[in-house]
């Protein structure tokens, strides 16, 4: 186990009714509240109604951007940045899924840049630390991203077909309100999306080359199957407080960097994933259906044992362990029937993405890196063969 340093300030707020307790968390903080928030869903379930009336309730003043779409756009982000410096806003409160709060924490710390700009300088190149922000608060109504309480936002350039990340613990929520009652009204393909990407930040962290970090490797498999048991439970009833519970605060776990302390984790499905997403647009959580079952292929042999782990205590897989290939291609097969199960696509014919591009994603997720990938390092034509293995 590595030596760690672990830091969360995230206050959680859990449960019915807990959209109420927003306006007094933001009057803890700031003044003026930047609401930041995607397109009409929240206006029909009923959840910007109750945030307007907690904010009222506390008179916290406030202006509002909407307009976030999944994989948020720099455009908006700018829109934010300007919308910030005008009306001299404290607090971001985001409201949505991890769009919506990845959005906000770009403007959050874009507000408070003077002679750097926040694509170039920080998502693109990464010549620049963050070290301070705006705060953000959440109301969290899509269980997937983990960004509720995570030091990540990730930020696509509409224009240049690019998505980057950045990481500060600058960025981390100061508080996170979750209700699952406002995922009741989730269209099944998004509640699929987002148990993908939650399985997809489990298995990041899993494929480690560290050794001797049981505690770590125990809890992430028990989040996994958490997943793989919940996310069908949660789409034959949408409605049920349990299953959506379970959804929700897995996501959560699985991404405020507690799982992956004393280890590094892998994170080369993501940025693969990001080549997919930036290009066609598709959601994140579908690419990373399509993109970790091939990724898994490629490397597996790498540390074929860590698969075999994996395999066992994951999935229950139980072959003789005389054959190990088979043992992990049974596992790779059973992720993806369960992808298929919850209406994922699983290759990139699914999505109706053809090998056109392959070469031109491969090449654009080198821009400004030598390789990615942890556990096993890759560069343009390790992921050229990744993307054909997933057609």
């Amino acid at each position: 186990m590595l030596n760690f340093s672990y830091y969360n300030p995230t206050r959680i707020i859990f449960g019915k009714d807990s959209i109420s307790k927003v306006g007094t968390e933001i009057k803890k903080h700031g003044s003026k509240v930047l609401l930041h928030y995607g397109g009409g869903s929240i206006k029909k379930n009923g959840v910007y109604t109750q945030v307007i009336a907690s904010l009222k309730e506390s008179q916290v003043e406030y202006v509002e951007l909407s307009g976030v779409v999944p994989n948020p756009h720099l455009s908006l982000v700018r829109e934010g940045i300007d919308l910030c410096k005008t009306e001299k806003v404290d607090f971001i409160l985001a409201v949505g899924g991890g769009s919506v709060i990845d959005s906000a924490k770009a403007i959050a710390f874009g507000s408070l840049l003077t002679d750097t700009d926040v694509w170039e300088d920080y998502y693109m190149k990464g010549d620049c630390e963050i070290t301070e922000a705006l705060s953000v608060g959440v109301v969290l109504t899509i269980p997937a991203a983990g960004s509720e309480s995570s030091t990540g936002s990730v930020i696509t350039n509409e224009k240049a077909y690019l998505k980057r990340a950045v990481n500060s613990e600058a960025l981390i929520p100061l508080f996170a309100v979750m209700d699952p009652e406002t995922n009741y009204s989730l269209p099944d393909y998004q509640t699929a999306c987002g148990a993908s990407d939650i399985l997809s930040h489990l298995q990041e962290r899993y494929f480690t080359n560290e050794k001797h970090n049981d505690l770590s490797d125990r809890l992430l498999e028990s989040a996994m199957r958490n997943i793989i048991s919940y996310a069908p439970l949660s789409l034959k009833h949408p409605t049920d407080y349990r299953y959506r519970s379970e959804l929700m605060w897995t996501g959560t776990i699985a991404h405020n960097n507690l799982l992956d302390r004393g280890r590094v984790g892998d994170w080369a499905s993501h940025d693969i994933e990001h080549e997919l997403s930036g290009m066609y647009d598709i959601a994140h959580g579908a690419g990373l259906s399509i993109v970790f079952p091939a990724w898994m292929r490629y490397v597996y042999h790498h540390d074929i044992d860590r698969f075999v782990q994996y395999a066992i205590r994951v999935w229950d897989i139980s072959l003789t362990l005389d054959d190990k290939d088979a043992i992990v291609e049974a596992a790779i097969d059973r992720l993806e029937a369960f992808y298929r199960s919850i209406g994922l696509p699983v290759h990139l014919g699914d999505a109706g993405i053809g090998p056109e591009k392959i070469k031109k994603m491969s090449a654009n997720a080198m821009i400004g890196r030598n390789s990615i990938g942890n556990f096993v390092t890759l560069d343009s034509s390790d992921i050229e063969k990744i993307f054909r293995l997933a057609l």
